[in-house]
């Protein structure tokens, strides 16, 4: 799926967590700052990402156990549509029966196809028969 980040988003996440850094929140041009105009935070992008993802193991989803090898490769702006990809890197059966862990990786991209994050998810699951 795809979902395009409005201002709105980008003001709503900023409130809800209390980020008032002037690169997410100030529209003017800074000498300090080498973006045009604000740009999306990390985590923003994160939880946008884990979202448009999250059905592809809700019903198996017993924990999210880390986050590994999380990078930001290039801004998010407000009027951006983010896709995401997924792939298995790993799996294996935890030591509880009827579980396994699985590592997803999550590739983010913009409606330029640029890469814009990518993020490694160990995730703790109930196997299929279990589901």
């Amino acid at each position: 799926s795809t979902r395009t980040i409005s201002n709105s988003d980008l003001d709503k996440f900023c409130q809800l967590v209390g980020y008032d850094v002037p690169l997410f929140v100030q529209e003017t041009a800074d000498s300090h700052n080498e973006f045009e105009g604000r740009i999306c935070p990390s985590h923003l992008i994160m939880s946008v990402a884990t979202a448009m993802t999250g059905s592809l193991i809700s019903d198996a989803l017993i924990a999210l156990l880390g986050l590994e090898n999380g990078r930001f490769l290039a801004p998010v702006y407000p009027g951006d549509s983010l896709s995401t990809e997924v792939e298995v890197v790993k799996k294996r059966l935890s030591s509880k029966p009827g579980r396994g862990i699985v590592v997803f990786r999550d590739h983010v991209f913009n409606q330029n196809k640029e890469k814009v994050f990518h993020v490694d998810k160990v995730t703790l699951l109930k196997l299929r028969e279990f589901v």
